[in-house]
C-alpha cells in the first residue's frame, strides 16, 4: 500500500491569527508557523495503517515557503517514508483553486493508493480542496470520515450527517478527508527525530511538474478586493440583580432578538 498524506503549515492556532489588510492574505509572520492539527490526524490514519501493515510506505506533500520544510520533517520524524516539497515563488498567494490544481498534478508522477488529508485547514477554513484534487484526478472522495477503514483494494468509514451517520465505501486509488475525530497523533520519538534527517525529501518546482504562467496560475487567481481590521471587543451589558434581574435579562434578550 503506498499512501501520500497532505499536510499543512499554518500560523500556530493558540496564537492571534491576523490579516495583512494590504495584500488580503494571512500574515503569516505574526506567530509561529506549526503543522496543522488535522494534518497530523490525517497522518496518523496512514502510520496506524503501517503499524500492522509493514509493507506500506508513507509520503507527506505540502505546497509552500521554505519554512514548510519543518512541517515535513515533523512528519518523517512521525514515521513517515518521504516528503515531497512543492516550492516556486510563483506559487505565493495561490487560492484554493490553483493550490489543487498543482496538487493534483504532482500526485500522477508518484504511485499512490491513497491520498489522506484534513477535512479543513485551520487557517483557510476552506474544505474543499481534497475534492477539487480528487475532481482533477478522477478519483473518488469520501470526505469528513470519523473513522477510517484501509483495506487491499478499498477504503471506507464513518460520516456523520445532521440526522444520522453514514457508512460509505470506495475503491481504491481514492482521496479522502478525516476530522478531528480521527485518533489524535503520535509524538515523534528520539529514533524517528534521528532519522528523519536521513529519509529523503523530493523539492519541485513548477517547471518540474511541466506547468508555468500561462497555464494552471493564469487567469483563476481569486482577487481580494476590500480588507479590514476585526472591530475591537466592546463592553457587554452589565446586570445587577436587585430584585429585578430576571425582568432585566428578558428586556435584553427581547431588545436583540435573541428570545
Amino acid at each position: 500500500m503506498k499512501i501520500i498524506v497532505l499536510v499543512k503549515q499554518v500560523p500556530d492556532t493558540y496564537d492571534e491569527r491576523r490579516l495583512n489588510t494590504q495584500t488580503g492574505r494571512v500574515d503569516r509572520g505574526a506567530s509561529e508557523a506549526i503543522v496543522d492539527e488535522i494534518s497530523e490526524r490525517a497522518l496518523e490514519v496512514a502510520l496506524r495503517y503501517k503499524d500492522s501493515h509493514k509493507g506500506t510506505h508513507i509520503t507527506v506533500l505540502t505546497m509552500g515557503p521554505e519554512s514548510a520544510t519543518a512541517a515535513l520533517r515533523k512528519g518523517l520524524s512521525m514515521g513517515a517514508d518521504a516528503a515531497i516539497h512543492l516550492l516556486d515563488e510563483a506559487l505565493s498567494g495561490a487560492d484554493m483553486g490553483q493550490t489543487a490544481a498543482v496538487l493534483a498534478a504532482a500526485l500522477p508522477s508518484n504511485e499512490y493508493d491513497l491520498v489522506i488529508a484534513g477535512n479543513e485547514s485551520t487557517d483557510g477554513r476552506g474544505g474543499v480542496v481534497p475534492a477539487m484534487i480528487a475532481e482533477h484526478l478522477g478519483l473518488p472522495h469520501l470526505s469528513f470520515l470519523d473513522t477510517v477503514e484501509i483495506a487491499e483494494d478499498s477504503i471506507g468509514g464513518e460520516r456523520a450527517t445532521e440526522y444520522g451517520s453514514q457508512d460509505v465505501r470506495a475503491s481504491l486509488p481514492a482521496v479522502i478527508t478525516v476530522t478531528e475525530r480521527a485518533a489524535e497523533a503520535r509524538f515523534p520519538n528520539f529514533k524517528g527525530i534521528i532519522t528523519a534527517k536521513r529519509k529523503p525529501m523530493n523539492v519541485l518546482t513548477l517547471a518540474d511538474l511541466d506547468l508555468d504562467g500561462s497555464g494552471v496560475l493564469a487567469g483563476g487567481r481569486s482577487v481580494v478586493l476590500t480588507t479590514s481590521k476585526r472591530p475591537e471587543r466592546t463592553a457587554g451589558t452589565k446586570i445587577v440583580d436587585e430584585g429585578n434581574a430576571g425582568d432585566q435579562l428578558a428586556d435584553f434578550l427581547t431588545a436583540n432578538r435573541l428570545i
